[in-house]
């Protein structure tokens, strides 16, 4: 949007992205991510927000946008895989193959790529068997449980949150950067664990 920025405007649209992922998670059926490659940034908001997940064990997932440009709007991580776990993935940008997303009890079932099918075939299977009502009963009695625990207001704070880090100095910083050598490069500059704002708009605070 054109500046100076509304944060409002900003919310307002990527809370109906927020709000169109979590229409999986909020769906009276039961959803299941079959995730095979790369399960990345927008990526991974969808598979948090299904109900289960099949993961191909070389299969990679978590939200790199965090390290900067991006805060994951549904804010399923710590939900999934509590706040420890969470922490791990939010404050590094790191990725996890579909091994340790199972380890961590993110994925429900791990596979290599030709056995993700049949094992997705599998569990649906299996939940077909059940009546519609018992599946709807189910999710509701749990999703309920994580609203109580806040996940709307969770979510309001992530969606503010995103806004705001493609604005500060090193959001900025970052656009450019893309605008300079193409996104590509700027992601890989981003993602190599390198300081981020080296050459941004003001030095990182010495609080950082």
């Amino acid at each position: 949007q054109a500046m100076p920025w509304d944060p409002m405007l900003d919310y307002k649209f990527m809370k109906k992205n927020t709000e169109d992922f979590m229409s999986l998670w909020r769906s009276y059926k039961p959803t299941i991510a079959r995730v095979h490659g790369y399960a990345a940034a927008g990526g991974s908001d969808i598979a948090t927000c299904c109900d289960l997940l099949v993961m191909e064990d070389k299969a990679r997932i978590g939200y790199m946008p965090v390290r900067v440009w991006g805060c994951p709007t549904p804010a399923m991580w710590v939900y999934r895989i509590g706040a420890m776990r969470a922490k791990r993935l939010m404050l590094t940008g790191d990725l996890i193959d579909g091994k340790q997303a199972f380890e961590w009890g993110l994925a429900t079932e791990v596979a290599p790529i030709g056995e993700l099918d049949a094992c997705v075939h599998k569990l649906a299977e299996r939940m077909a068997g059940v009546p519609k009502n018992q599946l709807m009963m189910q999710k509701l009695m749990v999703n309920q449980a994580y609203d109580n625990m806040g996940l709307r207001n969770t979510q309001m704070f992530a969606t503010l949150f995103d806004g705001i880090t493609r604005h500060s100095p090193e959001g900025v910083w970052f656009k450019q950067r893309a605008e300079e050598v193409g996104f590509k490069q700027a992601v890989r500059e981003r993602d190599s664990g390198d300081p981020i704002a080296e050459g941004a708009s003001r030095p990182l605070s010495p609080y950082r």
